[in-house]
């Protein structure tokens, strides 16, 4: 049978736990950042970081389970973020297989499926982050142009701290949110399983997405160290011309007092 598996990225963060109080359905896995649901319409995959994933469900379901979903997503959004793959459940004890934009499970093997939508939500969250990071780079690219045509920057303190923070939050949010390099604790048993895991990274790509994502993040850190910097002796040299000021203030009352003494 042949079938299709979709992710959508929905929200900025979703309610894990009300979630789980408000869904029925056979829940196959659960903890703090996501659940996995079986049901009659398929397999329903459900990511603290706002994104959900399908497989076996047809549109009018899909469309179903988001209205039930936003009430529990935090930055709701119209799921332009999409990604899908064919997939096709075969009967019998069959080695799980990746194909061209196509996998080939044994539909006895839940743990299979749920590695599947697994790694297909991880590459959108991936084309999520990418694209902050784009943004954020290219926000910094300005700022270092500014620097380079008026030799000055054109942020000051508060506004250059909002973008320290921003940065540092994406950045914090990459690292809980992508685990690419961890193997899933239901490989480390199964071969077939690690196989799939390992085959699904490579066709998603998912290894070198992230490692551009991690060197935009290093890069844009360099930048902001250095706009820190300069910031910081900017407002260095403000205070030792405060000082000064005030000194010859303090030394031109002395001279004052002394004449009209």
């Amino acid at each position: 049978m042949k079938t299709r598996a979709i992710a959508q990225h929905l929200a900025g963060s979703i309610d894990i736990s009300g979630c789980r109080q408000a869904f029925n359905g056979e829940l196959v896995f659960g903890d703090r950042d996501e659940l996995f649901y079986s049901n009659n319409e398929g397999y329903l995959y459900i990511f603290k970081y706002g994104i959900v994933a399908f497989l076996g469900y047809d549109d009018t379901a899909i469309t179903q389970v988001l209205e039930e979903l936003r009430p529990f997503c935090l930055e709701w959004r119209k799921p332009e973020l999409t990604e899908e793959i064919e997939v096709e459940l075969v009967a019998g004890q069959v080695q799980p297989k990746v194909g061209n934009n196509t996998v080939t499970l044994p539909e006895s093997n839940i743990e299979a499926m749920r590695l599947t939508l697994l790694h297909l939500s991880q590459s959108v969250a991936l084309d999520y982050f990418s694209g902050l990071s784009e943004q954020i780079m290219k926000e910094t690219r300005e700022h270092t142009t500014h620097l380079e045509y008026f030799g000055k920057l054109d942020l000051g303190g508060k506004k250059l701290k909002r973008h320290i923070g921003r940065v540092l939050n994406i950045n914090n949010q990459i690292s809980e949110n992508l685990y690419i390099f961890d193997s899933h604790e239901v490989t480390w048993e199964d071969e077939a399983l690690d196989r799939l895991d390992k085959s699904l990274k490579q066709t998603f790509d998912l290894k070198e997405r992230y490692r551009t994502i991690k060197e935009q993040g290093y890069i844009i850190k360099e930048n902001l160290s250095l706009f820190k910097d300069i910031m910081d002796h900017r407002e260095s040299s403000r205070l030792e011309w405060i000082i000064i000021i005030l000194i010859l203030v303090e030394v031109m009352d002395l001279f004052i007092m002394r004449l009209i003494s």
